[in-house]
């Protein structure tokens, strides 16, 4: 298993990776903080831990930002302890808090169970098509820093249009689709909901998202 550190303290860096290195993680890290995001995403992690305190940028904003791109666990390790920072740190899509200082092997204990409950999972709620992230779980899409909820039949509009990958997906096809939820839902009622979904991601920067094929149906 390979964890990504994101931690500027070097010796508590050291200390942990050498700790975590001994029960057989392979450990990762970078002193590009200005280009964080990037680097702990390009390490292709099964996990990573997460300082709030760090050189260039916020905490709270990695954390979103990594959770907006990737599935990947995250646990936030931090001297910020306050109720409002654990409160804060779960709504943006961390799996864990751990706060500092810690007990070592209390934090292993920790990493492993995340680790054994993504395993057990099996399963991504996040689907990604060019820039846009829908996280089906929340019921969210995002687009770089912006987001916006999404309604049941919404949702499953645009999870099946981004899982055909571009490809047209007729409006019978969607009606099957949305009648699957046990909802009513008649022609006029897929017009609604697409506006509306087109309106939303609009909304948060992606204009003419949904293309409509005239007498086909409809695509990315």
């Amino acid at each position: 298993m390979r964890l990504f550190l994101i931690e500027d303290d070097k010796k508590l860096r050291l200390e942990l990776t050498c700790f975590l290195q001994k029960y057989g993680y392979d450990c990762a890290f970078s002193d590009d903080f200005e280009n964080m995001k990037e680097t702990a995403l390009l390490a292709d992690a099964d996990l990573i831990l997460l300082d709030l305190n760090l050189p260039f940028g916020d905490g709270y904003q990695l954390c979103r930002e990594i959770r907006m791109a990737s599935d990947v666990p995250v646990i936030v390790v931090t001297s910020q302890n306050s109720d409002m920072d654990e409160l804060m740190c779960m709504r943006l899509g961390a799996d864990d808090f751990v706060a500092k200082p810690y007990n070592a092997q209390i934090l292993l204990a920790r990493i492993e169970a995340v680790l054994r409950r993504k395993n057990q999972s099996g399963r991504d709620t996040r689907l990604k098509y060019r820039g846009l992230c829908y996280d089906a779980e929340r019921g969210i899409a995002a687009f770089e820093t912006h987001e916006t909820e999404l309604t049941k039949n919404e949702g499953k509009i645009l999870s099946l249009l981004i899982r055909q990958e571009g490809k047209i997906i007729s409006r019978g096809e969607l009606m099957d689709a949305l009648w699957q939820s046990d909802l009513f839902v008649d022609d006029n009622t897929l017009t609604v909901n697409v506006n509306r979904l087109r309106k939303k991601l609009s909304g948060i920067g992606l204009e003419d998202f949904i293309k409509t094929k005239h007498g086909q149906g409809y695509s990315l």
